[in-house]
């Protein structure tokens, strides 16, 4: 994996940590990671994850973004009333690092799809609200040894588990 300047110098404030470095960058330049709902926890995840330099994001949700979802989802705006979730974020995450490539999957993920998309990625990052969708994602991700990172809202606190 190459960095080229513009990334080299975009990226600097991470390549001079030294848990990270030039070869770090690389790795994650190089990484793909998919991310299950693009909601009120998806949306910094997607957001962090796109500026950090992930090499391929995917995002997969099956809503539409709705004006209630504003004041939480912070990557919409009114512009994206109406608009699949996935397909609003991929225009936003675009203009904040046009290197990430960013796959859409506007689906409800059922046995087999879950199966067929966290199979290509490194990493799946569950953002979603509902505990069949979270059992399903989990199953997936043992099936094909892949890492999980869990999010979950509870009032104000956010809990992350890996």
């Amino acid at each position: 994996m190459i960095l080229t300047e513009d990334e080299k110098n975009r990226y600097s404030r991470q390549i001079r940590l030294s848990e990270v470095g030039l070869e770090g960058q690389k790795k994650i330049k190089g990484s793909s990671v998919l991310v299950v709902g693009a909601g009120g926890l998806g949306c910094p995840v997607l957001q962090y994850l796109t500026a950090a330099g992930i090499g391929t994001i995917g995002i997969v949700d099956n809503d539409w973004v709705d004006e209630t979802n504003l004041q939480r989802q912070v990557l919409y705006t009114i512009r994206d009333i109406s608009k699949p979730k996935p397909l609003a974020a991929k225009g936003k995450l675009r203009l904040l690092n046009p290197e990430t490539d960013i796959k859409i999957h506007f689906i409800r993920m059922d046995k087999e799809s879950a199966l067929n998309i966290i199979k290509v990625y490194d990493i799946v990052v569950d953002c979603t609200d509902n505990f069949p969708t979270r059992y399903l994602i989990n199953d997936a991700c043992v099936i094909l040894n892949k890492p999980i990172v869990w999010e979950a809202g509870s009032g104000v606190e956010c809990l992350s588990f890996l």
